[in-house]
């Protein structure tokens, strides 16, 4: 069965029309701004689903189901072993008081879990992309 794409445009359309829900199936697909637009004009998005807009990465402890989560359900931590301490990991050069805050409190919650490299990357973008740098 073929896919139903609504935009921004098809949104104000039916809200124009004086719809004001619109089932959300596997073959209807709303674009980013078609699902902010929905929200703003205050259409009903009716779906089996988790809510998650278009472009929100899935979480596996926001995805399931409404009988087991609440409203303010917090995802778990597992408890981190003493035996298992992170290991200080050497600073590379070039880089922001903040980004040595963000990557040291990062360390000390993930431990070795992440790869140093693709952390600073990520650290720098973000810090660039925020306009701290």
């Amino acid at each position: 069965m073929p896919k139903e794409f609504y935009t921004e445009k098809d949104i104000e359309d039916l809200f124009q029309r004086g719809i004001k829900s619109l089932q959300i199936t596997e073959n209807v697909v709303l674009t980013e701004l078609a699902y902010e637009k929905a929200k703003r004009l205050d259409i009903q998005l009716i779906t089996d689903r988790a809510e998650n807009p278009p472009a929100a990465p899935v979480r596996p402890y926001l995805s399931e189901s409404a009988t087991q989560q609440t409203a303010h359900a917090r995802p778990t931590v597992a408890p981190v072993s003493p035996i298992a301490a992170p290991q200080p990991q050497p600073t590379p050069p070039n880089i922001t008081d903040i980004e040595k805050r963000i990557r040291s409190a990062v360390i000390a919650r993930l431990g070795n879990q992440v790869d140093a490299t693709l952390l600073d990357n990520i650290i720098h973008r973000v810090v660039k992309g925020v306009g701290l740098k």
